[in-house]
Parts: C-alpha cells; sequence; structure tokens
C-alpha cells in the first residue's frame, strides 16, 4: 500500500519540549486517492524545515549571595535566535524570561504524575561589567582616548607597579607588582603554520613564609582581571579544576567545566599550592602549557581550552623557608610543574627591624584609613579604571620582538645556561630544582611583549627585553640559585652539623635551660668547628626545639 502524507507544518516551541506528531492524518478522507494513511503516518522532512540558533543554559547563584551553609542554586535557561553565544562559562548575567515547565522523568510504576523541572524562556539577557566575571568589552570614544592618553604616560609600568595592591608595602613586594603587571596584561599567542599554538599567558607562583601577603596578592588580581577565579588547593579536586562528567537525570552524560575552563580568557588563582594532592596537581600540566584540557570519560572525548594564567602561592615543606637547607629541600613540587611557571619568587620574612617598622607604620595606616568612611585611598589607577585598561590593552594589542631585541634575549639565554652548568659543576650531587629549560627563554619573550602591551606599542623593544631579564634574574634565576650555605663554611644540611644537633639533643633535656658559651665550649671540646655549632643552634632555633633567652646568652629546649 502506498502511504500519502499531508504537509503539515508544526512549530517548536523550545529546545525543552520536544515536537508531538499527530497519531493520524488530518485529511477526513485520508490520503489523495481517499485511502486510510494508518497511524503515525507522519513523517518530518529535514530540507523542508525552517532552522534557528537554539542554546540551553544552567543559571546559577553568585556565590557571595548563597547563604552560608547552603549549596547554590541553580535554574535551566534556553535563548534563541539573537541570544545565543552571547555569554561564556563564568559571566554575571541579569536574565528576562518566562517561566515554563517541562516534564523531565517518567512517574514510578503506579502512574504516578510526571516529574515536571521549571525552566526559563529567555528574552533578554544583560551582562554585568562590574565586579567579578568577564568585563565588557565595549569602549565608548571617550574611553578609548582616556586609554590611549594613560599608555602614552611616561612612567605607566611604574604607575601600575603602584596600583597593584596599594596596601600591600614593602621592598621585596616591588617585583612582585612588577611581574603581576606582566602577568594581567599577558604576552602575546601565536598559531604558527602548521598549526601549533604558543600560549601568551604568564604564570606565576609566589614561595614563601606566612603572613607576606601572598594570599592579598592573589585576590588583588582576581578582582583587576578581566575573568578572575579564585580557588584554594585544599579544597580543589582535579575534576574540580578541569572538567567533570555528571549523568543527569535522564541516564544521560555531559560535561561540566572546572576552575580552568571558567577562567579561560583571563586569571585562575590557586592559594595552597603546595597542599594539594600530588595527583590533582599533574592533572593542570596539560593546562598550563599547553592551555587545553582533554577529557576521555563515560563516552565523552573532547578537548575544552583553558587560556588562562596561572597565580599560585605555596608555602615551603617546613611551613617557613629554611635558609640552612637547600632549594630542593624547602619546595615540595615536582620540577615538571615547576618548569611551567614563568616567574618564581622566594617571598621572605626577614627580622630586620627597619623594616619591620616601616611595614608595621603601613599596616597601621591602612586600618586608621579604613576606620573613616567612604576615605580615599590614593593610586595612581584606582580599581575600576585599572580592570577596564587591562581589558582594552589585552584586546587591542599583540606586541611581537624587534630584531634587536630577539638577538639580546637569544644572547642572554645562552649566557643564564652556562651560568647554571658552571654552578652545578661547582656544586656537585646537588639537583636543579628550578630547571632554565627552553620554557624559560619563552618566559622571556612573554615578559618583555607584556611590557610593551602597557604601552600598546606594536613591537617589544631591548629596553623591554632588559627588563623582563631583570624581572627573571630576581625571580625564577635567584629561586635556582638560592645557595644554603651560612656563614664560613659548608652548607647547613652537612654531616658535622647534624652531628652537633645530635650531641645538642643528648645534652639538653626537654625544659633544660643551660649558658649558652658553656654548651658551645663543651661541643668544641668534642672536636666540633664554632661554625659547625653556630649552624646547628641557628637551624634548631628556626625550627623552634630551641629558644634563645636573655640576649642569646641562655639555650632553652623547648621540644
Amino acid at each position: 500500500m502506498v502511504v500519502y502524507l499531508l504537509e503539515q507544518h508544526i512549530t517548536c516551541a523550545s529546545s525543552f519540549v520536544g515536537v508531538s506528531l499527530p497519531p493520524k492524518c488530518l485529511s477526513n478522507s485520508g490520503g489523495p486517492t481517499g485511502q486510510d494513511c494508518g497511524t503515525n503516518s507522519y513523517v518530518i522532512m529535514s530540507d523542508s524545515c525552517e532552522y534557528m540558533d537554539q542554546q540551553n543554559l544552567k543559571l546559577q547563584e553568585s556565590p557571595e549571595v548563597v547563604p552560608t551553609g547552603e549549596m547554590p542554586r541553580n535554574i535551566l535557561l534556553t535563548v534563541d535566535r539573537h541570544l545565543v553565544d552571547r555569554v561564556s562559562p563564568g559571566t554575571r548575567v541579569s536574565v528576562i524570561g518566562v517561566s515554563s515547565l517541562v516534564n523531565s522523568g517518567a512517574g514510578d510504576k503506579m502512574n504516578a504524575a510526571n516529574i515536571r523541572t521549571p525552566f526559563l524562556r529567555v528574552v533578554g539577557i544583560d551582562i554585568e561589567t562590574t565586579g567579578g566575571g568577564r568585563n565588557s568589552s565595549n569602549f565608548t570614544p571617550q574611553e578609548e582616548e582616556e586609554m590611549q592618553s594613560l599608555a602614552r604616560h611616561p612612567d605607566i609600568y611604574g604607575m601600575m607597579e603602584r596600583s597593584i595592591a596599594p596596601q600591600i608595602s614593602g621592598d621585596y613586594t616591588r617585583d612582585i607588582k612588577k611581574a603581576l603587571a606582566c602577568l594581567l596584561m599577558g604576552g602575546s599567542r601565536k598559531i604558527l603554520p602548521d598549526g601549533v599554538k604558543l600560549r601568551g599567558d604568564i604564570n606565576v607562583l609566589l614561595m614563601g613564609d606566612p603572613s607576606t601577603a601572598k594570599s592579598q596578592f592573589l585576590k588583588f588580581v582576581e578582582r583587576v582581571a578581566p575573568i578572575g577565579v579564585y580557588t584554594s588547593g585544599k579544597g580543589s579536586s582535579a575534576a574540580g579544576l578541569t572538567a567533570s562528567v555528571i549523568k543527569d537525570s535522564k541516564g544521560e552524560f555531559f560535561l561540566e567545566g572546572g576552575a580552568m575552563v571558567l577562567a579561560d580568557g583571563g586569571v585562575i588563582c590557586i592559594d595552597e599550592f603546595d597542599k594539594m594532592r600530588e595527583n590533582d596537581r599533574v592533572a593542570i600540566h596539560e593546562a598550563m602549557e599547553q592551555q587545553t584540557i582533554s577529557i576521555a570519560k563515560a563516552g565523552i572525548t573532547t578537548v575544552l581550552n583553558s587560556r588562562a594564567s596561572v597565580l599560585a602561592a605555596a608555602n615551603p615543606i617546613y611551613g617557613r623557608y629554611d635558609d640552612l637547607k637547600s632549594v630542593g629541600d624547602n619546595i615540595d613540587l615536582m620540577t615538571t610543574i615547576l618548569s611551567r611557571f614563568d616567574c618564581i619568587f622566594i617571598v621572605r620574612d626577614i627580622r630586620d627591624q627597619s623594616r619591620d617598622r616601616n611595614i608595621a607604620r603601613h599596616v597601621l595606616n591602612v586600618h586608621l584609613s579604613a576606620a573613616v568612611v567612604d576615605a580615599p585611598l590614593e593610586v595612581d589607577i584606582d580599581v575600576m579604571k585599572l580592570k577596564r585598561f587591562i581589558t582594552y590593552c589585552r584586546e587591542r594589542c599583540a606586541p611581537r620582538l624587534s630584531d634587536e631585541a630577539a638577538t639580546m634575549l637569544s644572547s642572554q639565554y645562552v649566557q643564564v645556561r652556562n651560568q647554571v652548568r658552571l654552578a652545578l659543576l661547582n656544586t656537585p650531587g646537588e639537583a636543579q630544582v628550578v630547571p632554565i629549560t627552553i620554557r624559560q627563554l619563552e618566559a622571556l619573550v612573554r615578559l618583555s611583549e607584556g611590557l610593551a602591551k602597557m604601552r600598546l606599542s606594536a613591537e617589544a623593544t631591548v629596553a623591554d627585553v632588559e627588563e623582563a631579564i631583570r624581572i627573571f634574574k630576581v625571580s625564577t634565576l635567584a629561586a635556582s640559585q638560592a645557595n644554603p650555605a651560612l656563614l664560613a663554611g659548608s652548607g647547613g644540611n652537612s654531616e658535622e652539623t647534624q652531628r652537633v644537633e645530635d650531641f645538642l639533643r643528648r645534652r639538653l633535656g626537654l625544659r633544660m635551660t643551660v649558658n649558652t658559651r658553656k654548651i658551645v665550649e663543651e661541643a668544641n671540646a668534642m672536636g666540633h668547628s664554632y661554625e659547625s655549632i653556630k649552624r646547628a643552634i641557628s637551624a634548631m632555633v628556626m625550627r623552634s626545639e630551641l629558644q634563645e633567652l636573655n640576649q642569646q646568652k641562655l639555650l632553652k629546649r623547648v621540644r
């Protein structure tokens, strides 16, 4: 029997509501020949259908408005036509829509009512450009003129340094602020003729003692970055940082992007980086260098983009940096992860009276200013203007190295590699914890491009390369060549120093107090040198095993 189907137009309401085909032919007389078409005789003619763009989204509460102790609520959205691809994951939005219900699952065997899930059919989206999330890339002619004049300022580099975390003071923070300014600007992303992509984002690691404002740097960068995501290492897993596969109520698997996917195009700040589990830390190796996240789970094989800079903060393995130990004994991170950081700063809490007085005075001034309502903070560029300026520079400028700068960079890289080789020859058996590889040469290129981007210059000059090399030497190179030797003698982790520590533990009982000069003479009579005795006492005081009293005249065994 030949079945004739009459043309019928059916409108699809939304992506959540399926199309219900008529069970029977709507013609009273059946087909054109008068025959009965039977049941379920309609078919969809794909070539004759009219299509429009549709997209399903999930709207979630902002973290700052979620009640304490509760999970953030979410609701499904459906958008169509010109509203498709208006937003990306992590964007702060306000939506206007029509509330509807959709059947999300069948009832039980007792023919109970189907489960209905609410969703919104969106008719308007307003993207929030203030606060966290993605910043707007639309600039008025007045704003563009203001950004251009700001970039032409002769001291724009110093202005950005002073505007980054102005509440944090200290000589040791100046180079960190300059490196963070380069991180916020970023380098130029390149695509080679064979399709290979070279990242332009800069990664920075802050490794050091507690109470050196590492977390405050991370919080400030999260605020001024075009896209900022903050997370803590102890509360982050590999799936939470990259992507996870979730099974919905219908039994279908779908992907949910993690923190590095949400930070695509911005900066992800990872605090307590050393507290992460080793397996979770390995999961971000690909994201930090290749800037992609490969997923092959539950039949889903795909690659997600994570073009984000990584700003991480970590503590040494003993909580505080131990001068008597080598860099490898202080940094509990693998060489594979350290090589992916462009700048590694070892932040020290040095006990100096004048330095402590200046920092204390600055901190008290910050607290006194905060006590005054709406007290203006004297900065060169305020936070919102700095955020807009960073967004403008990142989108409108992609500098390249000049020929003179490239030649200088090549010679400097060879010289640095030679210095590291000679240092390893002079200290046999000492492993190189922070490697100097070709990745560090690319880091110098990115730092130079970031410095040129501040001026909206299309070319990175020799002066930019010199400043990039200076930042690299005071950060990564200084961390790789840190010498644990103190006073005049061999390294602090020598066998002789260890023997002196064993003698002190045997000689001093718990809570026992002795004269420092007397115990030094006893140790010297046992055949130990004065340098080794001083190093051993300093090491045990730093580890809180001994306590110096009465202007270092007495020693007390604490633990």
